[in-house]
């Protein structure tokens, strides 16, 4: 059996990732629809972290959360937040971690991959929020169709997050040569 071992400039790497995605959700910017900045965080971390580091410091972040750390958008934690309305939308950054850093590792460097990377990271969140959005709000206060839902929980984010995953590539591609 082979063991690859994290040295510890990953886990102070991770760590760095994980704190980030924390700050960033505190960080409310007002609009009509206010929005954090974790999706940001998300995509820079995998970005620069690639596959590996930068899925565990989204992990990390999650696992502080769930045992009840205050990580979350307005400073909320606990497995209630998880496991809320929004909790999908959370565990969505998974999979943005999974793609962004796929991409990041894949193609070092080169922008298109790591739009695309972000891109279907950012469908796979909707989608896997979406869909826990349509089951807990369904238990909870009636049944909630699909446009509902996506007219509640993504149409006013998407021009947001559109632009905080510009911001996130221009910044990955300049800071990428700096992260060993």
């Amino acid at each position: 059996m082979h063991q690859t071992k994290l040295a510890a400039r990953d886990l102070c790497y991770i760590a760095i990732g994980a704190a980030l995605i924390t700050v960033c959700s505190w960080l409310s910017v007002p609009a009509s629809v206010p929005f954090t900045l974790q999706s940001f965080a998300v995509c820079l971390i995998a970005a620069l972290l690639g596959l590996r580091r930068g899925t565990f410091s989204v992990l990390i972040y999650m696992l502080l959360g769930a045992a009840g750390l205050p990580v979350f958008s307005g400073f909320k934690g606990g497995l209630g937040t998880l496991l809320g309305a929004t909790g999908g939308y959370i565990l969505g950054f998974l999979f943005v971690a999974l793609a962004v850093g796929f991409a990041a590792d894949r193609f070092p460097g080169r922008k298109l991959p790591l739009a695309l990377g972000m891109l279907l990271g950012m469908l796979l969140c909707y989608t896997c929020g979406t869909a826990w959005f349509i089951a807990v709000y369904s238990r909870s206060s009636g049944a909630i169709g699909v446009l509902s839902a996506l007219s509640l929980c993504v149409f006013p984010f998407l021009l947001p997050d559109a632009l905080k995953c510009a911001l996130a590539l221009l910044l990955a591609l300049r800071l990428r040569p700096f992260i060993r």
